[in-house]
């Protein structure tokens, strides 16, 4: 490898594919707060249900936040910066906690 062709970005498909990756992982997120939501105010809102509306929709706020992070990060022209430490656990974290909301008012 060449000395100026360490900063240059990689011309290949793995960023698309990246990014595509956040957005299906954006999308079904979307859908589980959506029936999540849909579920808890099923049959009238309650204290219970409205605060897992709530929870829900926090969750699914900030894991939007860090994908739409990362998605812009990876079609910038410039090499893209690592994801952060803190920002993988955030979106980890989300993610699992909307599972376990869905999992919670199905059961």
């Amino acid at each position: 490898m060449s000395e100026g062709a360490e900063g240059e970005r990689d011309p290949g498909l793995q960023p698309e594919r990246t990014r595509l990756a956040w957005r299906r992982t954006t999308l079904s997120g979307t859908v589980c707060a959506v029936l999540a939501a849909k579920t808890a105010l099923h049959g009238g809102p309650s204290p219970a249900g409205l605060i897992a509306c709530a929870l829900c929709c926090t969750f699914w706020l900030t894991f939007l936040y860090a994908a739409h992070r990362r998605i812009h990060s990876l079609a910038s022209p410039a090499l893209p910066t690592p994801l952060t430490p803190r920002h993988a656990t955030a979106a980890a974290l989300c993610t699992v906690a909307l599972a376990v909301c869905g999992a919670a008012l199905v059961l």
